[in-house]
């Protein structure tokens, strides 16, 4: 049987992690989908689509579990938006989310979905260990260490200060000026596209 998960990851944590091994107890194969995988360079999106794909690959090279991590971009309709995934990765037999508005997306197309806890969500959130790495504080041991060191690979810290502090407002900008959305293409902090554990 195939999985699918999908998250921002931004980055892949121990929160993650944990769900991953939950669900490899289940699952043969297990597609991990990069949500989002058009951002980046923003505080809230500040890793590309290939550096998630690196994070998660090396986190998951260990793993007794077949994976596919597939980059989805953002889709700003809802009611489409799960044949939209479909359409972007392998036949998956089963979704996994803890995301209310996922798991509503994923039944109404006739997709099974599963659910498990969160792990340790007081700290393990994307938003948290963003606000650490901005802050200096201790985030390293909050994510495997091949996330670490493939943060430490492309200077991500540095990349999230700069990009942290490039707007008196804090307000992330694009390239052009205009503000770049802080949620996933219009979509409530609860959209589908990659906010499945990571919602913020």
């Amino acid at each position: 049987m195939r999985g699918f998960y999908i998250g921002r990851f931004q980055p892949y944590h121990n929160g993650h992690h944990h769900m991953v091994e939950e669900i490899a107890d289940e699952v043969d194969e297990l597609v991990l989908g990069i949500g989002s995988a058009g951002d980046s360079h923003t505080r809230r999106n500040p890793f590309t689509a290939g550096e998630r794909v690196m994070m998660v690959t090396k986190a998951l090279a260990d793993l007794d579990l077949t994976t596919y991590v597939v980059p989805i971009e953002d889709l700003e309709r809802n009611s489409v938006w799960v044949s939209h995934v479909q359409s972007m990765s392998p036949k998956f037999d089963v979704a996994y989310s803890n995301n209310p508005l996922v798991v509503r997306l994923f039944e109404e197309a006739g997709v099974e979905v599963r659910s498990s806890p969160m792990f340790r969500r007081e700290v393990l959130e994307g938003s948290e260990l963003r606000q650490r790495m901005i802050r200096g504080d201790g985030w390293k041991r909050l994510v495997p260490d091949e996330v670490a060191e493939t943060i430490t690979e492309i200077d991500g810290v540095s990349r999230i200060r700069q990009v942290a502090s490039s707007d008196a407002n804090g307000a992330d900008r694009g390239v052009d000026g205009d503000d770049a959305t802080e949620t996933e293409s219009a979509l409530p902090e609860s959209g589908p596209d990659g906010s499945t554990v990571d919602r913020a």
